[in-house]
């Protein structure tokens, strides 16, 4: 066994990371995720000791909602990296397809895994847990919406940085729609966060949408202005999401990298 070699070949991989800041938020990212996101709940539990209303419900019914996000996401993003993984993506944008009809295939595939994904969490929480969502009723509908629009905006982002970057930009692909996670409140409220988050807060969208489930699981009425205000953001989103990706995609043509994508 010769060190020499061992070393020469650690070298190797850790000069990747000196100017890869896809590859250091994949060291540094999850423990600080784990951190703040585990300790915000912590600190929710700790304000209800003598007993949380509704636990269950709100813990499940935030995991599901939360795959919403994220599937929606993956859709996009993974759909994308499947093409790059089999070094198709020349083929495809050599062919009549256009960038916009490209995107729009993306969120048909997104839309129709996320179906069957979340088919198979609701109809699995009702038989382990005896939680349904769907007693939501008509307050599910724009809940679910607004997740999946965001999650569309952050898959389409996603994709256009990796089409810029390539194969060291993968890691975003499974890890971008968590950088939200924090000051999206999932598990817990809003004013749990320290105030400069709050404010943060304010202009995610999820964070809305988690906040009107927790107000309908305690059996008040869904809160139309926050449903309006995740509604107004996820439209600003969507469209600088999609001028963003056009931006790349013309920016990578021009530059020739298209055809080392995947290389």
């Amino acid at each position: 066994m010769n060190i020499s070699r061992i070393l020469a070949y650690t070298t190797r991989h850790l000069y990747l990371y000196r100017r890869s800041l896809p590859r250091l938020m994949e060291i540094f990212y999850w423990p600080v995720l784990d951190l703040v996101v585990w300790g915000f709940i912590s600190v929710y539990l700790s304000e209800y000791r003598g007993g949380l209303p509704a636990f269950v419900s709100f813990f499940l019914g935030a995991l599901i909602l939360w795959d919403v996000l994220f599937r929606s996401q993956q859709g996009i993003s993974v759909s994308f990296l499947e093409d790059m993984w089999s070094r198709n993506l020349l083929n495809i944008f050599v062919s009549p397809i256009t960038p916009s009809e490209y995107i729009a295939s993306l969120l048909v595939i997104s839309f129709i895994k996320l179906l069957f994904a979340s088919t198979v969490m609701v109809f699995l929480a009702w038989l382990l847990y005896s939680f349904n969502i769907l007693t939501f009723g008509f307050h599910l509908i724009p809940l679910v919406a607004n997740l999946i629009v965001m999650g569309w905006s952050v898959g389409i982002v996603t994709t256009a940085l990796i089409l810029r970057f390539g194969q060291e930009a993968e890691v975003l692909a499974w890890g971008i729609a968590f950088l939200f996670q924090p000051v999206s409140a999932v598990f817990y409220p809003v004013e749990v966060l320290p105030p400069f988050l709050q404010g943060i807060a304010m202009f995610i969208p999820s964070s809305h949408v988690f906040e009107g489930m927790r107000a309908v699981i305690s059996g008040g009425d869904l809160p139309v202005e926050k449903m309006v205000w995740a509604f107004g953001l996820n439209c600003m989103y969507i469209f600088i999401s999609v001028v963003f990706f056009f931006w790349i995609f013309r920016r990578v043509k021009e530059k020739g990298l298209l055809t080392k994508i995947g290389e």
